[in-house]
């Protein structure tokens, strides 16, 4: 995940800090045991880090870099952030010794983070040097294994302790789409490596999108068959420039009915200390399943994490604002134990829970109530969670077709400089008909529970009238083969194709109008629209005879 640096003033900071004389009384005062994996060390020579709210902090995420060779979706934008000055970031030497200064007030476990940390010239040493450090009993690191395979030997041999993978499709496809990059197989590779080794606990990590990839959880819960790893769900969260709806997560319940139904002998597995996680066994597997709830089942009140982010900014919850930067005082020439105060102090203003756990429970109360306010009705985009995806992942795939049509009504002189290409903007017509194209293509981005749909073909026709009195008719036709239909697509492109032609008029034309969008025709799904008409039969003829008429059967049966 990116971390993104907000500076703190130090010497308000410390003022700050120093007027709490009684914070070491605080921090013995009831302290619960630390929440972390290992052997047993001696015990931290200072008192533990314990907030207001009664937990302990035995666990510190380091972000080694900013830099990232992916660029999922859920993580930032496809061109990437503005990354800081090599300067702003902390040297090896600085990030060591906050981490001595942090085992020193009694973090044990250590977590590496980006970025990516594979990048990383140094990475095996700053594992060696870290896992060297008193009271330090586990080194772990979260990687997306693109470039991870061919280092984790040396990593091992380093003393890395456990290893996490963010994976969040099986699909080369799908992983290119959402990574913005190649490298599933890769991934794939690192996650055998590890387990050919032995590392102690590997797990891997995977994002719900709805609409992506929930059609995946059971294809990832087969990897622990044969695999002795934790897979985890985690609920998509909101992060800065990720777009983030509640319509696009797919929370801790429904993801466990979709395992439940197709393994229902699911069983809950032994929980663990300060878990993250929710954790369950399908019968004759051995890994586990787990499930991250951030959003709908927060763990704020077991939190035992701290996070340090590549500029040397400690931030005590992932989700907030606040940040103190550790790096301006130790640049400042402050002691370790000033950093100590630093730290509590930050520590000593930590919230009882992080903001974004409230928003998802607020949307998740306020369900019901907006079912209700509807009057009860039956929407396939919508039930009592909110608005959602339809999914469509148990539908073929036929080859799909629709085509719409809509009218601009415009004044005759501006129909006649159509006709003419004297338009001041230029060829209006030509204009018209690319971002109809375009509006098509785009029509997922536009719409917010429309299916992204690779179309084969989009195609638009703008019709003048035969004289100047009349309507111009834009009609848009797509294709795809697909598990959905392509209508908003053609509904999509005939209305850009519209609005592109009436930017391009309204210089000469003030009153125009654009109507009449509709849905001309649709086929390849379960009904098509219209249905072909069935063919018209001759009436029965059942005038009478005139006189000397005889009646004679002209059908050949009869002869």
């Amino acid at each position: 995940m990116f971390s993104f640096s907000r500076s703190a003033s130090y010497s308000g900071v410390v003022r700050r800090a120093l007027l709490a004389p009684g914070l070491r009384a605080l921090a013995w005062r009831g302290a619960p045991a630390g929440c972390h994996t290992g052997s047993p060390q001696t015990a931290p020579p200072e008192p533990p880090l314990l907030d207001l709210h009664g937990r302990t902090h035995d666990y510190l995420r380091i972000s080694l870099t900013e830099r990232c060779n992916l660029r999922c979706q859920y993580c930032m934008p496809a061109e990437g952030v503005r990354l800081s000055a090599r300067a702003a970031l902390l040297t090896r030497d600085e990030l060591l010794r906050l981490a001595r200064v942090f085992a020193a007030l009694g973090v044990r476990k250590l977590r590496l983070t980006g970025g990516e940390p594979t990048l990383r010239a140094d990475l095996p040493e700053l594992v060696r040097e870290l896992r060297a450090l008193p009271g330090v009993r586990t080194v772990a690191m979260t990687s997306n294994g693109v470039a991870l395979a061919r280092r984790l030997p040396a990593l091992q041999r380093a003393g890395l302790d456990a290893l996490n993978l963010s994976l969040d499709s099986l699909r080369a496809d799908r992983y290119e789409r959402l990574a913005r990059r190649p490298g599933l197989a890769r991934a794939l590779a690192s996650l055998d490596v590890a387990l050919q080794l032995g590392l102690p606990r590997v797990k891997v990590n995977t994002v719900l999108v709805r609409g992506f990839n929930e059609d995946e959880i059971c294809d990832f819960v087969e990897l622990t068959r044969e695999r002795d790893i934790d897979v985890r769900f985690i609920e998509f969260m909101p992060f800065a420039g990720n777009e983030w709806r509640d319509a696009r997560m797919v929370p801790e319940r429904a993801a466990l009915d979709a395992v439940r139904r197709r393994y229902p002998a699911l069983r809950p597995a032994a929980p663990e200390p300060c878990r993250t996680a929710s954790l369950w066994q399908a019968p004759g597997h051995r890994g586990r399943v787990g499930f991250i709830s951030s959003m709908s089942k927060p763990f704020c009140g077991s939190c035992n994490r701290l996070r340090l982010t590549a500029d040397g900014n400690l931030k005590v919850c992932l989700f907030g604002e606040a940040e103190v930067s550790l790096r301006d005082a130790l640049r400042a020439g402050a002691d370790d134990a000033a950093l100590a105060q630093l730290v509590r102090a930050a520590l000593r203003r930590k919230h009882k829970q992080h903001a974004a756990a409230g928003r998802a429970t607020r949307a998740a109360r306020a369900g019901p109530l907006r079912s209700f306010a509807r009057g009860m009705c039956s929407l396939t985009h919508v039930d009592a969670e909110g608005a959602r995806m339809v999914d469509v992942g148990d539908k073929p795939e036929t080859a799909r077709a629709a085509e719409a049509e809509c009218w601009l009504r415009a004044a005759p002189h501006t129909l006649r400089l159509l006709r003419a290409a004297r338009l001041p903007k230029g060829d209006a017509l030509t204009v018209a008909q690319v971002a109809g194209v375009l509006g098509a293509k785009r029509a997922a981005e536009l719409l917010p529970l429309c299916h992204p749909l690779p179309l084969a073909r989009a195609r638009v026709r703008v019709q003048l009238p035969p004289t100047d009195a009349g309507r111009v008719r834009v009609l848009c036709e797509v294709g795809a083969r697909a598990r959905t239909g392509v209508e908003m697509e053609a509904l999509a492109g005939c209305a850009l194709a519209a609005l592109a032609l009436y930017d391009m008029c309204k210089a000469v034309d003030k009153r125009m109008a654009v109507e009449g969008l509709r849905v001309l025709r649709k086929s390849g799904g379960s009904s098509d629209w219209p249905a072909e008409p069935a063919p018209r039969l001759r009436a029965h003829d059942t005038s009478p005879l005139r006189p000397g008429e005889t009646y004679a059967p002209s059908d050949v049966v009869h002869f």
